[in-house]
């Protein structure tokens, strides 16, 4: 990667000699287990990272948030703790304000098999979080360092926001993602980039949904008749919502958890179903509203059941628009000067670039670390893809500063 003819290669040079000691601290960080309703395993992670932002300045808060609600295995809201949230500002009313967001949490509970981390090559660390997002916390630090080392920062504040629960959707932190959107004018978010250094451009929307079906219990040899199957309903439902693939376009839907039943020789009466949307436009949501409606009112309408609904949509679809083209067009050319081709492409995933494009903020959302296989037991990163991608917003937040570029 080119830095020595380039302007601020001072500082560019400086990010290359902190790979090593980074490698070290995110293999520290990955072995920290920080599943989402690891609520006190997301407080250490929380606590560690905001000890290397420390020397940076600003005011360093762990806010805390509400509990995550959801619906147990029998049909229940509960409430589920969540670790807190690592907020940090500086310079609140400096000229340009720039937001940089990551999340604390990983897909990976405390009972999951995957847990430790290893280095099966020289340039791979493979471990849970490695890319998802905790090599992204040191990108952004290692971005921050680099501004706060030269004589312009003065022109840039800036606010950092940890939140503990993205991987859950950001039910309890979404509002502390839309007011830091209303005070920034763009943000840098450091989900990991695509395994072949891409980055994302349009995202689709998401929602969550919980069903609870009641049926009647009966004895299954005796008296069947009498029964109101809650799984034959919901697996009916479920069908319903399968055969919804296709028929809009970008609409996907995705029955990911079914439970119910016990004694073979007891009629179910109750089933919880769970189900993931992806929309590609924001009109998608009523439609699909609309044709869940209709196929609850089939199981309603029934003598015997009854159906209760939980959840919606969380992350509206994240369109380009003109402000962040230009923001995509930035970091492209911050790329091109370090020899990196990068490329925006379309993804069905979501992320709380969302939730921010949302409440009016143009972002860039997969500024971390390259990795592959996230939220799998093969998740790793490229350990040079660390100063690389630090190197990336580095640049770009310098030539902010130093007045190479400006925003308007």
């Amino acid at each position: 990667m080119t830095t020595v003819n380039l302007p601020h290669a001072d500082a560019l040079r400086w990010i290359d000699a902190q790979t090593d000691a980074l490698r070290e601290e995110l293999i520290r960080l990955a072995r920290q287990n920080s599943g989402s309703f690891n609520a006190d395993g997301v407080r250490a992670v929380a606590a560690r990272v905001a000890e290397w932002f420390a020397p940076l300045g600003g005011e360093s808060r762990l806010i805390e948030v509400p509990d995550f609600v959801d619906t147990d295995d029998t049909g229940r809201r509960r409430n589920r703790p969540l670790g807190p949230v690592l907020s940090i500002r500086k310079r609140p009313d400096a000229p340009l304000r720039v937001f940089l967001g990551g999340h604390l949490d990983t897909v990976y509970g405390v009972n999951h098999p995957f847990q430790e981390v290893d280095q099966p090559e020289d340039d791979t660390l493979h471990g849970p979080g490695v890319a998802d997002l905790k090599g992204g916390l040191l990108v952004a630090w290692l971005a921050l360092s680099a501004l706060e080392r030269d004589p312009a920062r003065e022109r840039i504040g800036w606010e950092v926001l940890f939140n503990p629960d993205e991987e859950i959707g950001s039910q309890s932190s979404a509002p502390l993602l839309a007011e830091a959107a209303r005070r920034n004018h763009f943000g840098l978010v450091f989900e990991p980039s695509f395994p072949d250094g891409m980055l994302a451009g349009a995202r689709k929307g998401s929602g969550n949904f919980d069903i609870v079906v009641h049926g009647r219990a009966a004895h299954a040899g005796r008296n069947p008749e009498a029964g109101r199957n809650a799984i034959a309903a919901a697996a009916e439902l479920a069908g319903a919502l399968q055969s919804l693939n296709g028929r809009r376009a970008g609409v996907t839907v995705n029955v990911g958890y079914v439970h119910g039943g016990g004694a073979l020789n007891v009629v179910p009466d109750l089933c919880v179903l769970k189900f993931n949307v992806r929309t590609r436009l924001a009109e998608d949501e009523a439609w699909l509203q609309a044709q869940l409606e209709s196929s609850l009112a089939r199981i309603r309408a029934r003598d015997g059941f009854r159906v209760e609904t939980f959840g919606g949509f969380t992350r509206p679809p994240k369109p380009v628009d003109e402000r962040t083209a230009r923001l995509n067009g930035m970091i492209d050319d911050a790329g091109r000067a370090l020899g990196l081709q990068l490329t925006f492409r379309d993804t069905g995933g979501c992320c709380d670039g969302n939730n921010l494009a949302a409440a009016g903020l143009p972002n860039v959302d997969n500024l971390g670390v390259v990795g592959a296989d996230i939220h799998s037991e093969h998740e790793r990163m490229r350990i040079g893809s660390l100063p690389e991608r630090g190197k990336l917003s580095a640049l770009l937040l310098l030539r902010l500063a130093g007045g190479e570029l400006t925003w308007q």
